[in-house]
């Protein structure tokens, strides 16, 4: 599929509005999530996590399901060629972000394993055998797995999921995909979004709220490099459809 992920999307009002988003079946955390397996989210990047899932970490964590996060790249490579954002400054800066936006989600560290892969930002498309090694070693068949859409129109997410996907299939966990940047490009009526796979965790306000602050923790994110001609990365009209009541997971 070809996507333009430069390209705004269809405005908030019209999500709001959709019948199709309003035909999407909600589903409930225990369903996706049973009492005895374990929920893994994998994020490309420092910040996929909140964005795709940080309401639902906040509902597994308050029916105390045991969460793994895992961390592909440090995110050192947002900014490229700016100054002011450097990928050594990123490399560090980032994760710290993700930490400061756990914490503010009310997640405990002690009841969190959290691994880091190491892996280069933006250069994962080629690197899937490393990937699925990677993961064969941590993830397990009562797993439940939470991963960027293979279609997002990011090359990690792309790559991420796909090997999630392959190891899903080997040992016979199940792995689930969000959407991201997809709610960048997509309208509500996107021929390209699987909508039969399409399912909504519900978020009430004390849950969307926290999932907005938690957002505002990925400072480097929400700042672009005039001097680089970088605009921000994470773009207010994006973050205002990342930020409805649910979020949407496709099974």
């Amino acid at each position: 599929m070809n996507f333009d992920i430069t390209r705004d999307g269809s405005p908030l009002h019209a999500w709001k509005n959709s019948e199709r988003m309003a035909s999407v079946p909600v589903i409930a955390c225990e369903q996706l999530v049973p009492a005895h397996a374990r929920a893994v989210i994998i994020s490309p990047h420092p910040d996929v996590e909140i964005l795709g899932c940080g309401g639902l970490l906040q509902l597994l964590a308050r029916q105390q399901r045991n969460l793994m996060l895992v961390s592909i790249t440090n995110g050192s490579a947002s900014h490229p060629g700016s100054k002011l954002w450097t990928a050594e400054r990123l490399g560090i800066i980032r994760p710290q972000e993700s930490a400061e936006a756990l914490r503010r989600l009310g997640l405990s560290m002690n009841r969190l394993q959290w691994i880091h892969g190491g892996f280069p930002d933006a250069d994962l498309a080629g690197r899937q055998p490393a990937l699925i090694e990677f993961l064969r070693t941590y993830l397990r068949p009562t797993d439940v797995v939470f991963t960027p859409w293979r279609d997002d129109g990011n090359s990690d997410h792309q790559a991420v999921a796909q090997a999630a996907v392959a190891v899903g299939a080997e040992i016979g966990c199940a792995v689930h995909e969000v959407p991201v940047f997809a709610w960048q490009w997509a309208s509500p009526e996107d021929p390209r979004i699987p909508w039969k796979r399409a399912c909504k965790i519900h978020l009430d306000r004390w849950t969307q709220a926290r999932k907005r602050h938690a957002i505002q923790a990925f400072a480097s994110q929400l700042s672009g490099d005039p001097e680089a001609g970088l605009a921000p990365p994470l773009t207010p009209a994006m973050l205002e459809r990342m930020q409805q009541p649910f979020e949407v997971v496709f099974v």
